[in-house]
């Protein structure tokens, strides 16, 4: 293979490179520069799987006027990054797709990701605090890089994944049946998972025993492209500050003989479980949610501690899924927030109320907003569980709420806290915050890139200043980073 220096005219699709990685790109991959018609070096090949440092061989599979992309094939002089993947399944499963990296340079990735997501939107950081990433907390001996999910759905398919090992093993297997998650980009194919060092070593051990239990009485995992079948997720919530344990199996439909089998299994195999749902799906869509929710045994939710609050979770309300970083952000919202006795929040898209009942305690009053009618319920009896007395909750389209009869009957906010879901926030909502223009803003959010572009669209609107950046990673060994900005009105 050539060694001469490659240009863009030499990356046509299905060509076998040699590319040496600079600098980690966004969703996880790495960036190779070659040189362009100038003599520059401007244009990128992206390579999934690769670490910056890495001198690789790998095969185009798309070119574009910009940029290409490329497979990688063979490591052939590996970074200082690199370490080893604790888990089997790494090289076929997208859970945990940066296991091959050393803990710091992930986190320098993500702080770094953050950061420039914000500044190639046009934002000025000049004067801000930009805080360098704020790392997974030491909970469970392992640096908190492990077993750090309070929930996971695993998926059942009628179509499994085989991975090369299995299939160089020369072992038969069951193809027909598979019990873990999809294999990236592929909506069928399901990898059967003995082992997951997200969640717990219990929850591997209730996952293993689900599948025994449901292929020796005979029960079809959904079949995805026949759309047949009767089992379709496996969802587990285990709390990082109770003992709870919820399992949430979600079927095509209801069977109470069945039922009554599965919980007499659970109750007899693993006690801990505190209480066992069935949630309903009859649709075509493989999703925990459903049109009817009936809980089996228990209360039909579980409970989770975030600073002095408990709150009860149901099977399928928001609550972050990493309690003890969701902590750590929750803390720095508070900070950025400069929250004063007789301050009015609103907390936007509030989920089950975690935000509110956190700040609660440093202002006069806080009002929730969310869509989720579940959440709202959740957030309400949190409240008053806690004794807590100044929050009000209020379920509703944020588009349709976010408005000035909200604030005619709650009052003008002093702080605004909002934590969209990813494809952040509708850019009239952006607009009626612009409007009534409060002190303060603080904006949480899973996705920098639309965190980015509705921040622009707020300074457009109004003249508000970045005074901090914080960048916390809830999810060790993914791209993923949440972000944190404080901004205060001009």
């Amino acid at each position: 293979m050539s060694t001469a220096p490659l240009i863009p005219s030499d990356l046509k699709r299905g060509r076998e490179v040699v590319l040496t990685l600079e600098a980690f790109a966004d969703r996880g991959k790495s960036l190779a520069r070659v040189a362009g018609p100038d003599g520059g070096r401007g244009y990128v090949v992206f390579v999934a799987g690769a670490v910056p440092g890495d001198r690789v061989r790998a095969r185009v599979i798309k070119r574009k006027k910009g940029f290409a992309e490329a497979r990688l094939l063979e490591v052939l002089e590996g970074s200082d990054l690199r370490t080893e993947p604790r888990c089997e399944y790494f090289d076929a499963c997208g859970g945990c797709k940066w296991q091959h990296v050393q803990y710091p340079a992930q986190l320098a990735m993500k702080g770094e990701a953050a950061v420039s997501a914000l500044t190639r939107a046009g934002l000025d950081l000049g004067a801000a605090d930009v805080r360098p990433p704020m790392g997974a907390a030491d909970h469970d001996g392992s640096g908190g890089v492990y077993f750090y999910r309070n929930k996971m759905e695993f998926s059942f398919s009628a179509m499994r994944w085989l991975t090369d090992w299995e299939i160089a093993s020369g072992e038969a297997h069951d193809k027909d049946f598979a019990l873990g998650l999809h294999v990236p980009g592929r909506f069928d194919k399901v990898l059967d998972l003995k082992a997951c060092y997200l969640q717990s070593e219990w929850s591997a051990r209730l996952v293993n025993g689900v599948r025994a239990f449901a292929k020796r009485h005979h029960w079809a995992p959904l079949h995805p492209r026949e759309h047949s079948g009767y089992l379709k997720i496996l969802g587990l919530r285990t709390p990082a500050h109770t003992d709870d344990k919820m399992v949430n199996l979600v079927t095509s439909h209801y069977d109470e003989e069945r039922m009554a089998a599965f919980a007499d299994f659970l109750k007899a195999d693993f006690p801990e479980v505190t209480t066992l749902v069935n949630t309903i799906n009859s649709g075509v869509a493989q999703t925990a949610y459903g049109e009817a929710v009936h809980t089996i045994f228990g209360p039909g939710l579980v409970r989770d501690r975030i600073g002095p609050h408990t709150f009860e979770i149901a099977s399928n309300a928001f609550f972050q899924t990493n309690t003890v970083a969701a902590e750590a952000l929750y803390a720095v919202a508070k900070d950025f927030a400069s929250l004063q006795p007789t301050d009015v929040v609103y907390d936007l898209y509030c989920g089950a109320g975690t935000i509110s009942l956190f700040v609660a305690d440093a202002v006069e009053k806080v009002v929730g907003v969310e869509l989720v009618e579940e959440a709202v319920e959740n957030a309400r009896a949190s409240a008053e569980a806690n004794g807590v007395d100044n929050c009000t909750f209020v379920a509703g389209d944020m588009l349709e709420l976010f408005k000035p009869e909200l604030i005619d009957e709650h009052g003008r906010p002093d702080v605004l806290i909002v934590d969209p879901p990813r494809a952040g926030m509708h850019p009239k909502v952006v607009g009626q915050i612009a409007h009534l223009r409060p002190e303060r803003i603080v904006y949480v959010s899973c996705n920098p890139q639309t965190q980015a572009r509705d921040l622009a669209m707020l300074q457009e609107a109004a003249a508000y200043t970045i005074e901090a950046v914080q960048p916390v990673d809830m999810f060790p060994h993914t791209h993923h980073v949440e972000s944190v900005v404080g901004l205060r009105l001009a």
